[in-house]
Protein backbone atom coordinates (compact mmCIF):
# COMPACT_ATOMS: atom_id res chain seq x y z
CA UNK A 1 0.00 0.00 0.00
CA UNK A 2 1.16 3.62 -0.64
CA UNK A 3 2.38 5.58 1.42
CA UNK A 4 0.19 8.24 2.92
CA UNK A 5 2.26 10.78 4.46
CA UNK A 6 1.64 14.27 6.31
CA UNK A 7 3.51 16.04 3.99
CA UNK A 8 6.27 16.02 6.16
CA UNK A 9 5.19 18.69 8.40
CA UNK A 10 6.79 19.87 11.41
CA UNK A 11 5.15 19.37 14.51
CA UNK A 12 4.82 22.87 15.74
CA UNK A 13 1.25 24.02 14.37
CA UNK A 14 2.07 27.63 13.79
CA UNK A 15 5.03 26.98 12.03
CA UNK A 16 3.62 24.99 9.89
CA UNK A 17 1.07 27.26 9.10
CA UNK A 18 3.54 29.80 8.28
CA UNK A 19 5.43 27.75 6.23
CA UNK A 20 2.34 26.77 4.58
CA UNK A 21 1.21 30.03 3.91
CA UNK A 22 4.82 30.86 2.54
CA UNK A 23 4.22 27.63 -0.05
CA UNK A 24 0.96 28.57 -1.43
CA UNK A 25 1.98 32.22 -2.20
CA UNK A 26 3.42 31.90 -5.73
CA UNK A 27 -0.32 29.97 -6.73
CA UNK A 28 -1.86 33.02 -6.78
CA UNK A 29 -1.68 34.93 -10.35
CA UNK A 30 -3.11 38.57 -11.51
CA UNK A 31 -5.96 37.99 -13.07
CA UNK A 32 -4.21 38.98 -16.50
CA UNK A 33 -2.07 35.92 -16.04
CA UNK A 34 -4.35 33.71 -15.92
CA UNK A 35 -6.15 35.04 -19.22
CA UNK A 36 -3.20 34.23 -20.65
CA UNK A 37 -2.46 31.02 -19.57
CA UNK A 38 -6.11 29.96 -19.85
CA UNK A 39 -6.35 31.18 -23.68
CA UNK A 40 -2.92 29.25 -24.55
CA UNK A 41 -4.67 25.98 -23.75
CA UNK A 42 -8.03 26.71 -24.90
CA UNK A 43 -7.23 25.00 -28.32
CA UNK A 44 -6.26 21.69 -26.36
CA UNK A 45 -9.09 21.62 -23.78
CA UNK A 46 -11.80 22.12 -25.92
CA UNK A 47 -11.20 18.49 -27.54
CA UNK A 48 -10.51 16.16 -24.21
CA UNK A 49 -12.21 15.67 -21.46
CA UNK A 50 -9.72 16.42 -17.66
CA UNK A 51 -10.31 14.71 -15.03
CA UNK A 52 -8.43 15.46 -11.73
CA UNK A 53 -7.96 13.67 -8.58
CA UNK A 54 -7.08 14.95 -5.37
CA UNK A 55 -5.58 13.89 -1.68
CA UNK A 56 -8.02 15.97 1.23
CA UNK A 57 -5.90 18.34 3.53
CA UNK A 58 -3.97 17.50 6.81
CA UNK A 59 -6.56 15.78 9.32
CA UNK A 60 -6.49 16.45 12.91
CA UNK A 61 -5.78 13.10 14.07
CA UNK A 62 -2.27 12.90 12.85
CA UNK A 63 -1.62 16.15 14.49
CA UNK A 64 -3.81 15.87 17.85
CA UNK A 65 -3.42 12.43 18.71
CA UNK A 66 -5.57 12.92 21.83
CA UNK A 67 -8.43 14.17 19.64
CA UNK A 68 -9.60 10.95 19.23
CA UNK A 69 -10.35 10.02 23.15
CA UNK A 70 -12.91 12.05 23.16
CA UNK A 71 -14.42 12.80 19.56
CA UNK A 72 -18.09 11.68 18.75
CA UNK A 73 -16.83 10.27 15.59
CA UNK A 74 -13.53 9.04 15.56
CA UNK A 75 -13.14 7.60 12.48
CA UNK A 76 -13.99 10.87 10.35
CA UNK A 77 -11.34 13.56 11.39
CA UNK A 78 -11.82 16.79 10.34
CA UNK A 79 -8.86 19.05 8.86
CA UNK A 80 -6.81 21.09 11.55
CA UNK A 81 -6.10 24.60 10.16
CA UNK A 82 -3.25 24.01 8.02
CA UNK A 83 -5.25 21.55 6.27
CA UNK A 84 -8.14 24.14 5.01
CA UNK A 85 -5.10 26.47 4.57
CA UNK A 86 -3.43 23.79 2.00
CA UNK A 87 -6.58 23.62 0.19
CA UNK A 88 -7.28 26.78 -0.26
CA UNK A 89 -4.00 26.97 -1.72
CA UNK A 90 -4.25 23.86 -3.60
CA UNK A 91 -7.78 25.43 -5.38
CA UNK A 92 -5.31 28.51 -6.53
CA UNK A 93 -2.59 26.35 -7.61
CA UNK A 94 -5.02 24.32 -9.53
CA UNK A 95 -7.29 27.66 -10.70
CA UNK A 96 -4.13 29.34 -12.30
CA UNK A 97 -2.28 25.99 -13.37
CA UNK A 98 -4.91 23.82 -14.88
CA UNK A 99 -5.75 25.59 -17.92
CA UNK A 100 -9.16 24.54 -18.11
CA UNK A 101 -12.65 24.92 -16.17
CA UNK A 102 -13.54 22.58 -13.79
CA UNK A 103 -17.44 21.99 -14.55
CA UNK A 104 -18.15 19.43 -11.44
CA UNK A 105 -16.67 18.33 -7.94
CA UNK A 106 -17.47 14.84 -6.98
CA UNK A 107 -16.52 14.04 -2.86
CA UNK A 108 -16.14 11.99 -0.69
CA UNK A 109 -18.45 12.24 2.42
CA UNK A 110 -15.35 11.89 4.86
CA UNK A 111 -15.57 15.02 6.21
CA UNK A 112 -11.54 16.01 5.83
CA UNK A 113 -12.78 15.43 1.79
CA UNK A 114 -15.69 17.55 1.75
CA UNK A 115 -13.78 20.15 4.10
CA UNK A 116 -10.86 20.37 1.60
CA UNK A 117 -13.35 20.74 -1.41
CA UNK A 118 -15.43 23.21 0.17
CA UNK A 119 -11.75 25.55 0.05
CA UNK A 120 -10.88 24.83 -3.41
CA UNK A 121 -14.40 24.91 -4.81
CA UNK A 122 -14.54 28.18 -3.32
CA UNK A 123 -11.29 29.46 -4.82
CA UNK A 124 -12.07 27.76 -8.78
CA UNK A 125 -15.48 29.65 -8.08
CA UNK A 126 -15.06 32.91 -7.03
CA UNK A 127 -15.71 35.55 -8.65
CA UNK A 128 -12.92 37.59 -8.30
CA UNK A 129 -9.05 35.77 -8.15
CA UNK A 130 -8.72 35.25 -4.53
CA UNK A 131 -5.77 36.48 -3.21
CA UNK A 132 -4.17 34.67 -0.19
CA UNK A 133 -5.05 37.48 2.38
CA UNK A 134 -8.48 36.57 1.53
CA UNK A 135 -8.14 33.26 3.27
CA UNK A 136 -11.30 32.65 6.17
CA UNK A 137 -13.11 35.18 4.54
CA UNK A 138 -16.45 34.80 3.08
CA UNK A 139 -15.61 35.11 -1.35
CA UNK A 140 -18.46 35.95 -3.56
CA UNK A 141 -18.70 32.87 -6.02
CA UNK A 142 -20.60 32.13 -8.92
CA UNK A 143 -22.09 29.11 -8.54
CA UNK A 144 -23.16 28.73 -11.83
CA UNK A 145 -19.72 28.28 -12.65
CA UNK A 146 -18.90 24.28 -11.37
CA UNK A 147 -22.03 22.05 -9.39
CA UNK A 148 -20.70 19.68 -6.66
CA UNK A 149 -22.13 16.40 -5.69
CA UNK A 150 -21.34 13.65 -2.72
CA UNK A 151 -20.05 10.25 -4.33
CA UNK A 152 -20.35 7.30 -1.48
CA UNK A 153 -17.82 5.41 -4.52
CA UNK A 154 -14.77 7.82 -3.21
CA UNK A 155 -15.14 7.05 0.61
CA UNK A 156 -12.02 6.19 2.45
CA UNK A 157 -10.96 2.50 2.34
CA UNK A 158 -13.35 0.58 4.91
CA UNK A 159 -11.03 -1.64 6.41
CA UNK A 160 -8.06 -1.55 8.70
CA UNK A 161 -5.77 -0.56 6.71
CA UNK A 162 -7.30 2.49 6.58
CA UNK A 163 -9.01 3.16 9.58
CA UNK A 164 -8.15 1.10 13.02
CA UNK A 165 -10.26 -1.24 13.81
CA UNK A 166 -10.96 0.07 17.71
CA UNK A 167 -12.04 3.25 15.44
CA UNK A 168 -14.22 2.18 13.50
CA UNK A 169 -18.24 2.08 14.44
CA UNK A 170 -19.51 -1.19 15.78
CA UNK A 171 -22.63 -1.36 14.42
CA UNK A 172 -21.31 -0.71 10.92
CA UNK A 173 -23.59 2.85 10.87
CA UNK A 174 -20.54 5.86 9.88
CA UNK A 175 -23.36 8.26 9.81
CA UNK A 176 -22.80 10.60 6.97
CA UNK A 177 -25.55 13.04 7.23
CA UNK A 178 -25.45 13.93 3.41
CA UNK A 179 -27.99 17.10 3.79
CA UNK A 180 -25.33 18.48 6.61
CA UNK A 181 -22.76 17.90 4.45
CA UNK A 182 -24.04 19.70 1.38
CA UNK A 183 -25.15 23.06 3.43
CA UNK A 184 -21.20 23.56 3.89
CA UNK A 185 -20.79 24.34 0.36
CA UNK A 186 -21.96 27.87 -1.03
CA UNK A 187 -25.55 27.84 -1.67
CA UNK A 188 -27.20 26.55 -5.06
CA UNK A 189 -23.61 24.97 -5.43
CA UNK A 190 -24.66 21.34 -4.88
CA UNK A 191 -26.58 19.10 -7.63
CA UNK A 192 -28.76 17.03 -5.83
CA UNK A 193 -30.26 15.62 -9.09
CA UNK A 194 -26.71 13.47 -9.54
CA UNK A 195 -27.75 9.62 -9.52
CA UNK A 196 -24.03 8.19 -7.32
CA UNK A 197 -22.48 5.53 -9.44
CA UNK A 198 -22.50 3.40 -5.65
CA UNK A 199 -25.61 4.18 -4.70
CA UNK A 200 -24.41 3.10 -0.79
CA UNK A 201 -20.60 2.45 1.28
CA UNK A 202 -18.83 -0.22 0.77
CA UNK A 203 -19.24 -3.36 3.04
CA UNK A 204 -16.28 -2.68 6.24
CA UNK A 205 -13.44 -5.14 5.77
CA UNK A 206 -13.01 -4.75 1.36
CA UNK A 207 -9.43 -5.59 0.81
CA UNK A 208 -6.84 -2.99 -0.45
CA UNK A 209 -7.29 -4.73 -4.40
CA UNK A 210 -11.07 -4.09 -4.03
CA UNK A 211 -10.89 -0.98 -2.96
CA UNK A 212 -8.14 0.43 -5.66
CA UNK A 213 -10.87 -1.66 -7.86
CA UNK A 214 -13.36 0.71 -6.57
CA UNK A 215 -11.47 3.77 -6.59
CA UNK A 216 -10.50 3.24 -10.65
CA UNK A 217 -13.56 2.08 -11.46
CA UNK A 218 -15.63 5.48 -10.01
CA UNK A 219 -12.86 7.45 -11.42
CA UNK A 220 -14.08 5.98 -14.85
CA UNK A 221 -17.63 5.65 -14.35
CA UNK A 222 -17.65 9.38 -13.35
CA UNK A 223 -15.43 10.35 -16.70
CA UNK A 224 -18.19 8.33 -18.88
CA UNK A 225 -21.14 9.92 -17.32
CA UNK A 226 -20.01 13.44 -17.93
CA UNK A 227 -17.40 12.94 -21.01
CA UNK A 228 -17.83 16.62 -22.05
CA UNK A 229 -17.21 18.30 -18.78
CA UNK A 230 -13.93 18.47 -16.82
CA UNK A 231 -14.18 16.78 -13.28
CA UNK A 232 -12.60 17.32 -10.17
CA UNK A 233 -12.44 14.25 -7.98
CA UNK A 234 -11.76 14.70 -3.87
CA UNK A 235 -10.58 11.49 -2.21
CA UNK A 236 -8.20 10.01 -0.40
CA UNK A 237 -4.77 8.74 -0.54
CA UNK A 238 -5.43 5.56 -2.19
CA UNK A 239 -7.81 6.55 -4.47
CA UNK A 240 -5.13 9.45 -5.76
CA UNK A 241 -2.60 7.00 -6.20
CA UNK A 242 -4.93 4.49 -8.08
CA UNK A 243 -5.76 6.92 -10.26
CA UNK A 244 -1.84 6.94 -11.43
CA UNK A 245 -1.94 3.08 -11.44
CA UNK A 246 -4.72 2.11 -13.34
CA UNK A 247 -3.90 4.62 -16.58
CA UNK A 248 0.10 4.48 -16.04
CA UNK A 249 1.53 0.59 -16.86
CA UNK A 250 3.80 -0.20 -14.98
CA UNK A 251 3.92 2.78 -11.91
CA UNK A 252 3.86 1.95 -8.46
CA UNK A 253 3.09 5.09 -6.42
CA UNK A 254 4.52 5.42 -3.02
CA UNK A 255 3.38 8.64 -1.68
CA UNK A 256 0.72 10.52 -2.02
CA UNK A 257 1.13 13.78 0.37
CA UNK A 258 -1.65 15.96 1.85
CA UNK A 259 -3.69 17.95 -1.18
CA UNK A 260 -1.80 15.62 -3.63
CA UNK A 261 -3.25 15.18 -6.74
CA UNK A 262 -3.32 13.57 -10.38
CA UNK A 263 -4.07 15.22 -13.40
CA UNK A 264 -5.56 12.88 -16.32
CA UNK A 265 -6.84 13.53 -19.84
CA UNK A 266 -8.68 12.13 -22.73
CA UNK A 267 -9.59 12.67 -26.08
CA UNK A 268 -13.18 13.07 -26.91
CA UNK A 269 -15.41 13.06 -29.72
CA UNK A 270 -18.75 15.10 -30.60
CA UNK A 271 -19.59 12.85 -33.44
CA UNK A 272 -19.09 9.35 -31.39
CA UNK A 273 -20.13 8.33 -28.24
CA UNK A 274 -16.42 6.85 -27.44
CA UNK A 275 -13.79 8.92 -26.04
CA UNK A 276 -10.36 7.72 -25.77
CA UNK A 277 -8.37 6.15 -23.07
CA UNK A 278 -7.11 8.60 -20.24
CA UNK A 279 -3.39 9.66 -20.38
CA UNK A 280 -1.31 10.62 -16.94
CA UNK A 281 -0.20 14.15 -17.18
CA UNK A 282 1.38 14.00 -13.63
CA UNK A 283 4.91 14.45 -13.54
CA UNK A 284 6.57 12.99 -10.81
CA UNK A 285 7.31 14.77 -7.66
CA UNK A 286 5.22 17.95 -9.06
CA UNK A 287 1.76 17.37 -7.54
CA UNK A 288 2.95 16.03 -3.95
CA UNK A 289 2.92 12.39 -5.89
CA UNK A 290 5.85 10.24 -5.95
CA UNK A 291 5.80 6.82 -7.86
CA UNK A 292 8.05 5.02 -9.97
CA UNK A 293 7.98 3.18 -13.67
CA UNK A 294 8.87 -0.48 -13.80
CA UNK A 295 11.31 -0.82 -16.83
Amino acid sequence: MLSLLPSRLPSIIQTTKIKTLLLCSSHFLSPMAQLIRTEANHSSAHRHQNVVVMRHGDRIDNFEPRWIKNASRPWDPPLVEEGRVRAFCTGAKLRSDLGFPVHRVFVSPFIRCVETAVQVVTVLAAIETPSLGKYGQPLPVDPSKLKVSIEYGLCEMLNKEAIRGDVAPKDGNWGFNIPELEAKFPESMVDRTVERVYKELPQWGESVMDARSRYANVVQALADKYPTENLLLVTHGEGVGTSITAFLEGATVYEAEYCAYSKLRRPINDQSPTAGKFEVLTNIGQTGLSYSLSL
